[in-house]
């Protein structure tokens, strides 16, 4: 469970940072300590974004072990109920974590499309 957290908080910081991205389209001036404080402040977002990525390549390397254990014994890549307890897990950390479950219900959805996506590329093999 802490790993999941985990892959939550970081894709929610990740994702936040996307938003920050494109809502800075034009530049601010700012003194040089606060410029300082913010370029350390975003080498530490560069940083958690990195981690992001790797737990979210990890937790994909899962999906494909049980993706080639569905396809070897025909069970659809979709698993409706294992999918409503992911979720139900994932809004009750991220509520812990002061996130919406708006937020949180949206984020498992596209990780689980990409999850099946996965899954379907491998049965497809």
């Amino acid at each position: 469970m802490k790993t999941f957290t985990r892959i939550v908080v970081l894709l929610l910081m990740y994702l936040f940072n996307l938003n920050l991205a494109t809502a800075q389209s034009v530049p601010m001036e700012t003194p040089k300590s606060t410029d300082q404080t913010l370029k350390i402040s975003r080498n530490k977002i560069d940083s958690l974004d990195k981690q992001l990525i790797t737990l979210l390549g990890q937790r994909e390397q899962v999906v494909k072990e049980i993706g080639i254990y569905k396809a070897k014994n025909n069970i659809a890549p979709l698993q409706a109920d294992r999918f409503k307890q992911v979720l139900e897990k994932a809004v009750e950390a991220g509520k812990k974590e002061g996130l919406s479950e708006t937020f949180i219900t949206e984020l498992m959805n596209a990780i689980h499309k990409e999850s099946l996506r996965i899954e379907e590329e491998l049965k497809k093999q």
